[in-house]
């Protein structure tokens, strides 16, 4: 339930939707699960109109869920908490206690799709990432969702008329960070969208949604992190940049990458 106290949100939904036989269905695995529904049916079309042998997309879904999973995991083990993961390594597995790291995620895709492209040369890097950032910017609108119903990777406090207070934390009005990322990655999938199935589609210049990708879903996430608490006690001793957490640190090298892959691709407006 969410009621209106002194002009702010209180937020006390519940994180599990039901329980069946001891086990929890959670709303965040509910939307995760979402992601994927739904970039499948985005890359069907897409493979439908590239004239892509569909059978193709049952392989890239289990590259795109194991990669996802596996480098989300391992990237928080190793960004946030290496010293705790390293001496304690049979905890890496344990996923269920939580930590997942969007930058291991993108790192864990990136090298999976460069597997995957190895063996399709009809399919090179550049032209499967263009494409398959489409579907990840709607899985980050899910993923957002998620840790808002989780009530997790919270706000800083603040007295702003729409602060959330969550329930399950404390009960300091907070920025809302999770949805201030999901509308705002809402806006992004609708641009990827419209640039590729409205303008663009076969013609799509090389490296071009891909970069465009990483500069505004990372330069975004530089944005909304000034809002945010720490991941995890002690991240400031963690970081190369002082003064900068250790998303924003890892979210630079992306834009920098995208703004590279942008340049490029209107210079040379290449075509597959």
């Amino acid at each position: 339930m969410i009621i209106n106290l002194l002009n702010y949100v209180v937020w006390n939904v519940n994180p599990v939707i039901i329980e069946i036989l001891g086990r929890e269905i959670r709303w965040y695995g509910l939307l995760f699960a979402l992601g994927f529904v739904v970039g499948h049916y985005i890359m069907s079309k897409i493979f439908e109109i590239e004239k892509i042998d569909i059978k193709n997309l049952d392989a890239l879904t289990y590259y795109m869920i194991f990669s996802t999973v596996i480098g989300a995991r391992l990237g928080h083990c190793f960004f946030y908490e290496p010293e705790y993961y390293l001496s304690n390594p049979a905890e890496i597995i344990a996923i269920w206690k939580g930590g997942l790291a969007s930058h291991g995620a993108a790192i864990g895709i990136l090298f999976a799709l460069w597997l995957y492209s190895r063996t399709r040369p009809e399919q090179p890097f550049l032209w499967i990432v263009d494409r398959i950032v489409i579907t990840v910017a709607f899985a980050g609108i899910c993923i957002r969702l998620g840790n808002l119903m989780n009530h997790e990777i919270i706000g800083k406090p603040t007295d702003l008329p729409w602060a959330f207070i969550f329930t399950l934390v404390d009960d300091q009005p907070r920025h809302p960070s999770q949805l201030y990322e999901a509308i705002c990655y809402t806006f992004i999938f609708i641009f990827l969208y419209r640039l590729y199935f409205r303008k663009y589609t076969t013609k799509t210049p090389k490296g071009l949604l891909f970069g465009w990708f990483l500069v505004l879903i990372f330069g975004v996430r530089i944005l909304i992190e000034f809002l945010k608490e720490d991941q995890v006690v002690n991240e400031q001793d963690l970081v190369l940049i002082p003064g900068l957490n250790m998303g924003q640190n890892l979210s630079i090298p992306f834009v920098l990458i995208g703004i590279y892959l942008i340049y490029k691709a209107y210079k040379n407006r290449r075509e597959y």
